[in-house]
């Protein structure tokens, strides 16, 4: 599991530290950013395998994020984290390309067992 490198994609700047460094201290290499234009920029430069984007971001929706992210890098798992939720997002999240779709807080576990699963998917 050493080797999952992860990128999470939130406006959210003390969860992503706090998630961030949950992931590191179980030797997942994770990198963070606040807004979909730095996730996009970081995704054309770095490898990543799964990406972790919240749903609503300040300056972008994640489901556009996720359209760009596929356009890029068609392969790359993402899967959504939201604070809220309902059905026809899950639905479009799915049609779009994400892998998962978690409703907020996410247990730390959970969220890995997600990441494990979307990478064996590959």
């Amino acid at each position: 599991m050493g080797d999952l490198r992860v990128l999470v994609v939130d406006d959210e700047l003390e969860f992503i530290k706090t998630l961030a460094e949950r992931l590191e201290l179980r030797d997942i290499r994770a990198d963070f950013v606040t807004t979909g234009e730095e996730a996009l920029a970081l995704i054309r430069e770095k490898e990543f395998d799964v990406v972790i984007l919240d749903m609503v971001l300040q300056s972008s929706r994640g489901l556009d994020v996720l359209k760009e992210i596929k356009r890029i890098r068609p392969g790359l798992a993402v899967i959504f984290i939201s604070g809220r939720g309902c059905e026809r997002d899950f639905m479009e999240c799915k049609q779009e390309g994400a892998f998962d779709y978690l409703i907020k807080p996410v247990q730390t576990e959970q969220l890995i067992k997600k990441m494990k699963q979307a990478v064996q998917c590959d």
